[in-house]
């Protein structure tokens, strides 16, 4: 019999239990950030720190390619106190440490808890942006630099497609998990399979389709969310004749269908998509981009919150605040940093286990 992280206890704890440290990649691949994108990005990473680093360790990856002392010249000109952040000079590719990041798992069967690491493959949502050898390498990385278990899964998956409630109940989209061009040689109840045993999903909800100008393909971490066991967040549009409508409608009816394992619905709430469609073209040439208050990070003591539209930020800070009362609300203006087509969630991981002090 093949050992796997469920047969052996472990499963996937929720985002909002508690973190040894949020992983960070400083932003550095001018492929994703050409021209004064990059300075403008850097902004944004600057002001993730400057919150994020006051509740948790911060890890920080810096690529070789990078000058370290350019990165700790512009913490310093926040005053961040660089003895809560751990710097690293390692090679990365790109700055999405959710997708190339390890995924945790975790066992509370015996007298302690014990935390081991998934190493799934990362193939850059299909193999859109090569290089990408370096961000694929990470888990590994991670499991020798800090002394862990590693479970090695052998199948492409990215951690902004999941999101779990720790219970074992998953949310995905069958457009990325499903396509092609991530593992083509395995069925869905293979796929299914997989996350069980390395995962400790016990209940998957599958929705469709993602959001216009999504490189991921659609990833979860941009639709909906769970805030607790039982109440998911998922995005909407209000307007018929937006490009999203057609496809967060379909969303939602699935969510409103979906049961808990006692039978009982989930409780659903809505919250409106901001504007996704940008001036001019971002790198790859999109109008559009993922732009979504789904892709909040639950940090220790804090969430962090990305904003992009008058109309609809403050809905978005109240009703995360509403639900995660223990915790302070940091909203980030994230316009310059979801043009490189992701957000705050995209580009944290969270790391259990680490004995970093």
């Amino acid at each position: 019999m093949t050992v796997t992280p469920y047969s052996s206890g472990y499963r996937m704890p929720a985002e909002w239990e508690t973190h040894s440290a949020t992983q960070l990649h400083w932003p550095s691949n001018r492929e994703t950030w050409p021209g004064e994108r990059l300075q403008k990005a850097e902004e944004v990473y600057l002001d993730i720190i400057e919150v994020l680093h006051r509740y948790e360790p911060v890890i920080l990856l810096i690529d070789t390619a990078i000058e370290i002392n350019h990165v700790q010249h512009r913490l310093k000109s926040r005053k961040i106190d660089t003895g809560k952040l751990h710097l690293y000079h390692i090679a990365i590719n790109d700055v999405w440490a959710r997708d190339c990041g390890p995924i945790f798992v975790k066992n509370a069967q015996g007298l302690h808890t014990e935390f081991a690491i998934t190493n799934w493959g990362y193939n850059a949502w299909g193999g859109k942006y090569p290089p990408y050898d370096a961000d694929n390498a990470l888990p590994a990385w991670f499991a020798e630099t800090f002394g862990l278990k590693k479970f090695d899964a052998g199948m492409i998956l990215e951690g902004g497609s999941i999101d779990t409630n720790g219970e074992g109940v998953f949310l995905t989209t069958e457009s990325v998990l499903l396509n092609q061009n991530r593992n083509p040689h395995l069925t869905k109840p293979e796929i299914e399979s997989y996350l069980k045993n390395y995962l400790g999903a016990e209940q998957i909800i599958w929705l469709k389709e993602g959001l216009k100008g999504d490189d991921t393909d659609g990833h979860i971490d941009d639709l909906s969310r769970f805030l607790n066991h039982n109440t998911i967040l998922t995005m909407v549009c209000e307007d018929q004749k937006d490009v999203n409508y057609a496809a967060l409608n379909e969303n939602l009816e699935i969510l409103k269908q979906a049961k808990q394992r006692n039978g009982d619905p989930f409780h659903i709430l809505t919250l409106p998509l901001p504007l996704t469609e940008i001036d001019g073209l971002t790198a790859d040439g999109s109008q559009y981009v993922p732009a979504s208050y789904a892709n909040f990070y639950i940090a220790n003591g804090v969430v962090l919150v990305p904003l992009y539209d008058d109309r609809y930020d403050d809905v978005a800070l109240k009703i995360l605040g509403n639900h995660f009362p223990e915790r302070d609300i940091a909203g980030i203006p994230c316009a310059d940093l979801v043009w490189g087509q992701g957000s705050i969630h995209c580009i944290t991981q969270q790391l259990y286990g680490l004995n970093i002090d």
